[in-house]
């Protein structure tokens, strides 16, 4: 009898429970909004912006007209000469996983982008490092606009002289995500042998020549329209695999850097050296698209496999700070990397941007002009 009633209560308990996250989910989703909910006066200072107020593809953007930005007594205000897109953009469709942080109902964020280079207008009392004309590039989320506001000692840093401003502006997520993947956790050391699978891509371009400025030998896999790009910017081999499989060679490597995630752990064990380490960085492509799920459980099995053997599986997410940018500005400065840009696109052109950079096929960035 004992046995049944604890059964009876903890059958009551949990339908309480699953009630209550009911209710809480359904006044979350119907409370939740944005700022276009409100925003319904011109603005004082116009200027315009790429903003979505719904959750959708590329269709739901538009270029609207919405408050300049005033710094602070941190901040530089940024005059946007180009920004560029990254996978990350492509939440604007909401994932069901993410809409718990990024709005249940309507984008809390309804800006654009991250990456820009441009030039300072003005700054804050406080600032002392930038003034105004001062060439910059760096990250900020609702880059994709005119203007932005970026506090002084965070993600911007002067922009190259001898690099352009869509150069610039197709730098920052890209590669602080290979940088941060390859030094901090792959441990990159000179004369390693290092594999980059999905080198073609935005971070891949990156990582290729990230590894070799470490002094890395560095072998990139790719598609066979992208072979001669790859070994363009630095490749000491190069893999087409249309037609062949890295993990059936007899190559061993001491760092694989996997933007693809698209092998699973025991093939990709038998390529890394004993102490080895393999950072998972991505899942190929861009957005939500066929077998992503799959790839995903597979990267958390090796994350997890990896506690019991001597080879690391390791995953992570990049993050801005100042002396990393500075760090790329470097690289940059000195002939060490180049970016890679498939297309170019106007302000204007938003939505065709987004709809090719979805479509899983650039080669390096995508970036947007704002002149």
């Amino acid at each position: 009898m004992r046995i049944k009633r604890i059964l009876k209560w903890s059958t009551r308990a949990i339908l309480v429970a699953l009630i209550l996250a009911f209710l809480v989910g359904f006044i979350a989703y119907w409370r939740s909004t944005n700022d276009c909910d409100h925003n319904t006066g011109a603005p004082a200072n116009p200027m315009k912006a790429v903003v979505h107020c719904e959750y959708g593809g590329p269709e739901v953007l538009t270029l609207a007209d919405v408050e300049k930005p005033v710094p602070t007594d941190n901040q530089v205000l940024v005059r946007v000469h180009a920004a560029s897109l990254n996978p990350l953009d492509l939440t604007i469709r909401g994932p069901l996983l993410l809409r718990p942080i990024s709005g249940m109902r309507k984008p809390k964020d309804t800006r654009l982008g991250v990456d820009y280079a441009g030039t300072v207008e003005a700054v804050g009392k406080n600032v002392l490092q930038f003034k105004p004309g001062d060439e910059v590039f760096g990250g900020k989320n609702g880059a994709v606009a005119e203007y932005v506001c970026v506090l002084a000692d965070r993600a911007v840093t002067l922009k190259p002289a001898n690099m352009t401003f869509e150069q610039a502006a197709s730098v920052p997520v890209a590669a602080l995500t290979a940088l941060q993947g390859l030094r901090d956790k792959g441990k990159i050391k000179v004369g390693q042998k290092v594999l980059v699978n999905g080198a073609s891509g935005g971070v891949g371009t990156f990582a290729v020549q990230i590894a070799k400025s470490f002094g890395a030998e560095v072998t990139a896999v790719c598609s066979t329209r992208n072979v001669d790009m790859v070994r363009s910017i630095g490749a000491d081999y190069v893999i087409d695999y249309t037609k062949e499989d890295f993990t059936k060679t007899d190559q061993r490597y001491d760092l694989i850097f996997d933007l693809v995630g698209n092998h699973s752990f025991p093939e990709r064990r038998r390529i890394l050296n004993p102490n080895g380490v393999c950072v998972m960085a991505g899942l190929g492509g861009a957005g939500w698209h066929d077998g992503m799920a799959g790839r995903l459980l597979g990267e958390l099995n090796a994350y997890v496999g990896s506690w019991f053997v001597s080879q690391k599986f390791i995953a992570y997410i990049a993050e801005f700070n100042k002396a990393d940018m500075a760090n790329l500005g470097d690289l940059m400065r000195d002939g060490k990397m180049t970016p890679v840009i498939d297309k170019t696109y106007k302000l204007s052109d938003v939505r065709a941007a987004l709809g090719y950079l979805e479509t899983g096929h650039a080669r390096g960035k995508v970036v947007i002009t704002v002149e």
